[in-house]
């Protein structure tokens, strides 16, 4: 019988294995370095707003006017007036640095007791952050020589510049504790130095070439800044996964008593197959994204698909040729203790999934709704999700040094650190129906040459002064003088952005789930296995939306992690969640059913095939799940908001997955439903059959180490 495409992929690898590897490395170096050279080009605001807030800044991006980068200081005394000399030695000092324009004369609060001092950066707002520090040294020199006065400074610049440090630490942290992480879980699954060295060594090299690939890409597609980060923490994790579970099957194949060629065969053509149909899997579920809407998510998934793509390449590729080429110098660096090879017992027993399993697989039904009662009583809390784009103050957490600005400025100046921007376009900006609509506001600039003006609005009532604003006052202020009218700016965005979203998900949920059925139905054949894929899919994601909930805007033991609750979920975090654990669990689904499969494919009844799929595949997903774990919690622990919310929410859907679902739901279900699992659609019969083992080679079937049907003792 012919061999599968992964089989011949693998046997062609270990052939050429010289050419397999030298051409991994070139490919890797040249993407990497062209990559770099080129740079990454990230969108514009204009880019990343939605609705009428992209009309608005689309409207000052065609007129060239870009908008400076605004900033606020505001110095607070403990009596009326007391600001005055602190004020004036700050005025002056930033306008030594010749960094600002625009320097407006301090503005006294209702009560006296605080003077808002505002300024703009000169230059492009885009580079503003890079140029801030002076003026922030500037504020700091007289905010020490003035102890009896309080100064805070915020602003666009100084935001940019304290997220952009952040960003870089956080990256850094998150590669060099994640790296170790998933090495050191490594050494404990194969007790050796090379073996655990390998998948380390394949995801950084996937994640190097697709990061080339990215910047190269982003000159097309603009990114937004966080997308390294989604790249790295995706790339990573599936990286060493698709690894691992090649490696599990060759060593574990070996272990069962096949020469080095037949495992690796063997290896090729069962798990090299689950790592082709999980990567398709992840990669179109990914591409869903791009029918948000939005180009946030357009970005996020080119990256994941470039970075997965890369990832199952070099796994069903260059690994076989690494393999072939060490041969047992893969056991190189033994971990005393810790090296099991020459125990087949050690290596196949599935020892802890045994004793879970022997219950759930006699009480079916019991499992099947308990499982389905603890997830959906975790999944509660996400019924009352609120989701907004979260601003910087509430991103950096509430007792940083820029959280506490906005908010003491906020409450002297209601609405001053995030205003509405209204921009106005007509044929005449100078008509007289326009300069009596712009009588009614306090702050207007009107760009004659464009025929554009701007207004900035203080939104002190939050959104129901942004709705106020645009459903009455600019109607009444505007109808019936001709002119575009939009609203942009922090809230005006966050609101519009969910909208889009409310739009968006809809498509691209029928599109992954669609996805997802057809590709489970045509490598099964079943449309039970299918349709169970999707249900089993949706309960994990339920339950992640609702610890994320609980969490982060409930606040329910966030200070355990170093958290806090802000009231809101991230706005772009659900939808991606859902895309990513669609994809990510058809990891674990697509491994362990094929192995459940191939059992029965040899001849063993579905409860029998059942135990030693989830056996055999026991060690690998724990492994797997354990290193994706471990990487997403890395990212629970980084300092943005929306980063500790996508690392928890995926390391707490990917523990359930491969735990409570994996272990206990899936087994119980399928033992209910028993040979209605198999059930093929008339239309499939004339589809070829998709092997689940490797033909004639007798690999790992049971009448060689256990009777058909008794389980697996070994």
């Amino acid at each position: 019988m012919r061999r599968n495409l992964a089989a011949r992929i693998g046997v062609w690898s270990a052939q050429h294995r010289k050419t397999a590897i030298l051409g991994w490395l070139l490919f890797v170096v040249l993407a990497t370095g062209i990559g770099g050279a080129s740079g990454l080009v990230e969108m514009s605001d204009s880019e990343n707003a939605v609705g009428d807030s992209a009309r608005a800044e689309q409207i000052l991006d065609d007129a060239g006017l870009g908008q400076p980068a605004g900033e606020l200081v505001m110095v607070s005394a403990g009596k009326a007036g007391d600001w005055q000399g602190a004020a004036r030695e700050v005025s002056a000092a930033m306008g030594k640095t010749g960094e600002v324009a625009n320097l407006a004369a301090p503005i006294p609060s209702k009560d006296g007791k605080d003077a808002l001092i505002t300024f703009d950066m000169k230059g492009d707002a885009a580079t503003a952050p890079d140029r801030v520090q002076p003026v922030l040294d500037a504020v700091s020199a007289v905010r020490a020589d003035h102890p009896d006065v309080t100064i805070y400074q915020f602003g666009e610049a100084s935001a940019g510049k304290w997220l952009g440090d952040l960003l870089s630490e956080d990256f850094k942290k998150a590669e060099f504790t994640a790296v170790p992480l998933a090495l050191g879980i490594l050494l404990v699954a194969f007790g050796a130095v090379v073996a655990a060295l390998l998948p380390v060594g394949l995801a950084l090299t996937a994640c190097m070439a697709a990061f080339g690939l990215l910047s190269l890409a982003s000159h097309q597609l603009h990114l937004f800044q966080t997308t390294y980060s989604v790249m790295f923490l995706m790339g990573f994790a599936v990286g060493v996964d698709y690894c691992l579970f090649y490696l599990r099957r060759e060593r574990d194949e070996r272990a069962a008593g096949h020469d080095a060629e037949t495992a690796l065969r063997i290896a090729a053509a069962t798990s090299g197959r689950a790592v082709l149909v999980s990567g398709l899997t992840v990669m179109v579920a990914m591409a869903g994204m791009f029918l948000s809407g939005l180009m946030l998510f357009k970005g996020f998934a080119l990256a994941t698909i470039i970075v997965v793509f890369i990832a199952m390449l070099g796994s069903v590729t260059v690994l076989p040729a690494l393999l072939s080429w060490l041969g047992d110098r893969i056991d190189a660096g033994r971990v005393p203790f810790l090296n099991r090879r020459g125990s087949r017992r050690a290596r196949t027993s599935g020892g802890t999934a045994g004793t879970v399993l022997k219950p759930v697989l006699s009480r079916p039904r019991i499992f099947a709704v308990a499982s389905v009662v603890v997830l959906l009583a975790l999944a509660a809390p996400a019924l009352g999700m609120k989701t907004e784009q979260l601003g910087l103050e509430k991103q950096f957490g509430s007792d940083s040094q820029l959280s506490v600005a906005y908010r003491q400025i906020d409450e002297s100046f209601p609405g001053g650190p995030a205003p509405a921007r209204v921009v106005v376009k007509a044929d005449d900006i100078e008509a007289p129906a326009l300069r009596k609509a712009f009588d009614g506001f306090d702050e207007v600039t009107v760009h004659k040459a464009q025929n554009v003006a701007e207004i900035e609005v203080p939104l002190p009532g939050g959104e129901a002064g942004l709705s106020e604003l645009r459903e009455k006052r600019l109607p009444a202020a505007f109808d019936g003088t001709g002119a575009q009218v939009y609203v942009t700016g922090e809230l005006a965005g966050s609101v519009d952005f969910n909208d889009q979203l409310k739009r968006g998900i809809v498509p691209v949920f029928a599109f992954i789930t669609a996805v997802t059925f057809l590709l489970m139905l045509f490598c099964f054949r079943s449309y039970v296995i299918a349709v169970t894929s999707i249900l089993l899919n949706l309960l994990s994601v339920a339950a992640a939306y609702g610890v994320m909930v609980a969490v982060f805007q409930h606040g329910w033991g966030a200070s355990l992690i170093g958290s806090e609750g802000v009231g809101a979920i991230e706005a772009w975090i659900p939808l991606f969640v859902l895309v990513v654990l669609f994809g990510l669990s058809m990891d674990y689904h697509v491994f362990v059913v094929s192995r459940i499969r191939e059992a029965r494919d040899r001849g063993l009844h579905t409860r029998a095939a059942i135990e030693e799929g989830i056996r055999r595949t026991a060690g690998a997903v724990t492994g797997a799940a354990v290193i994706m774990v471990a990487v997403f919690a890395v990212f629970g622990t980084l300092s943005m908001q929306d980063m500790q919310q996508m690392g928890v929410g995926l390391a707490v859907a990917v523990l359930l997955d491969a735990t409570l679902v994996r272990m206990v739901l899936l087994p119980s279900v399928m033992a209910l439903l028993g040979e209605r699992n198999w059930r093929t659609p008339r239309g499939l019969n004339r589809l070829p059959v998709l092997e689940h083992g490797e033909p004639g080679t007798g690999a790992g079937r049971g009448s060689a180490e256990t009777p058909a049907g008794s389980g697996l003792s070994a």
